[in-house]
């Protein structure tokens, strides 16, 4: 690039031949990286939520001065840089709050449900993604059809809402998380759709059945129309159909306002002593194999106490069986990464029941970290001011020491160690 001020070339960090003059560091290039990333995760939960008639004139125009303020050679300053950071975490909340609302209001009240794990017989197609305005779509498509839809990655959640949830063309879901995709997409017999982000390019086992919706595409696939779903309803009927293989049951749920109805019971087992503390483990998951950090940490947690996960993350714990707790699986599926608005409020709904503040609660996060929907939910936590939060088990590439030495300063960021039991039994211990 070129620097327009100094007149200089330019490689991301700073002028090659005269470092400083423009006033571009690598701070403010960190600063300015966090901010387009959190950008880029809210307006998916923004993108969303306006599919489902919910949008808010205030969180057009952060996005468009956040923006701006991006620009080359337009804010040098660290402070308000950091500040447009925290807002970006304050907007998202917004954000997350509209698309929960939105989900609720069109497809009525979460409740936890018991969802097939496998295939039945019959012809079926996959969904994965986020978005559940394109399954309301694509189950009214399939009615009379004899054609089964399956969730997949993080459409499970769309089994806790009833006009989604009770569709008889809504079987159950298949496969785990979205970095398995080339494994249990080769081996589903039927299309498969990604109506969001976390699609991997198809091989040839199925590129010809990989189908999209605006504004996800992959080389080979196939864009929808949703006016018209009709073409991959035929492809249903026209590929082999699904075998009868239910490999399993799971409970997901847990929705914020699930939790909210057991809130007296949760306050007395506290109080008792019955209850010793709540762990959050989720978040935006990574690829890489072997990440046993977060499974460890799992298994580690006392029978006493519960976890609260949500996103992608839940794909490395979920299939551990954690028993129950007074009456109530010890694992608490929430939902999508954007249900992360739920932790929040079950968290602030503690504090206010309880007097304490959030930060002394018996409350630990520990967060997969991967990408731009994990950073604005971040900048949400860091706003509302939550301490002691684990990430991981990388540092962000983008952020400098500098701005992660702020962060720790500021919020107690810290970043995962080697051994998740070790660390859980450090929390429990201290």
């Amino acid at each position: 690039m070129f620097c327009n001020q100094c007149e200089q070339s330019f490689r991301g960090t700073g002028c090659v031949d005269a470092p400083g003059v423009c006033g571009k560091d690598e701070d403010v290039q960190s600063l300015q990286e966090m901010l387009l990333y959190g950008l880029k995760g809210m307006s998916a939960y923004a993108h969303h939520a306006r599919r489902l008639g919910a949008t808010d004139p205030a969180v057009d125009e952060f996005i468009e001065r956040a923006l701006f303020a991006t620009m080359t050679n337009v804010n040098f300053d660290l402070g308000a840089m950091l500040d447009l950071n925290m807002e970006c975490g304050a907007i998202n909340f917004k954000v997350m709050e509209m698309l929960d609302k939105a989900h609720v209001s069109n497809y009525g009240q979460p409740r936890p449900a018991t969802v097939k794990e496998g295939t039945i017989a019959g012809p079926g197609i996959l969904v994965t993604g986020h978005d559940m305005k394109f399954l309301e779509n694509l189950l009214a498509a399939c009615e009379g059809t004899g054609v089964n839809v399956y969730t997949h990655g993080e459409m499970l959640p769309a089994h806790m809402y009833p006009k989604l949830g009770d569709h008889p063309n809504l079987v159950g879901n298949y496969g785990d998380a979205w970095q398995k995709q080339r494994r249990e997409f080769a081996a589903f017999p039927g299309p498969v759709v990604a109506n969001t982000n976390c699609i991997l390019i198809p091989d040839d086992r199925y590129a010809d059945r990989t189908y999209t919706i605006p504004p996800v595409a992959v080389p080979g696939g196939i864009v929808l129309d949703e006016s018209d779903l009709s073409p991959i309803v035929e492809k249903a009927l026209a590929c082999p159909p699904c075998e009868d293989n239910i490999v399993s049951e799971s409970t997901i749920g847990f929705h914020h306002s699930v939790i909210a109805t057991q809130l007296d019971a949760i306050l007395a087992g506290v109080t008792s002593g019955q209850i010793r503390r709540f762990f959050v483990i989720g978040g935006c998951d990574g690829a890489e194999p072997g990440r046993n950090y977060f499974s460890d940490y799992a298994q580690a947690v006392p029978d006493d106490c519960f976890i609260l996960t949500l996103g992608c993350g839940k794909y490395r714990i979920r299939k551990h069986d954690y028993g129950t707790h007074l009456g109530l699986p010890r694992l608490l599926d929430m939902g999508q990464c954007n249900d992360a608005y739920g932790a929040v409020k079950v968290a602030l709904a503690l504090s206010e029941a309880t007097g304490l503040g959030v930060n002394d609660l018996p409350l630990t996060l520990v967060i997969s970290w991967f990408e731009q929907k994990a950073v604005a939910v971040l900048l949400t936590l860091l706003h509302l001011g939550i301490q002691n939060i684990t990430i991981g088990p990388k540092p962000p590439a983008f952020v400098t020491p500098n701005v992660f030495a702020v962060l720790q300063e500021k919020f107690n960021l810290k970043l995962t160690g080697e051994d998740g039991k070790v660390e859980c039994d450090a929390v429990m211990a201290g």
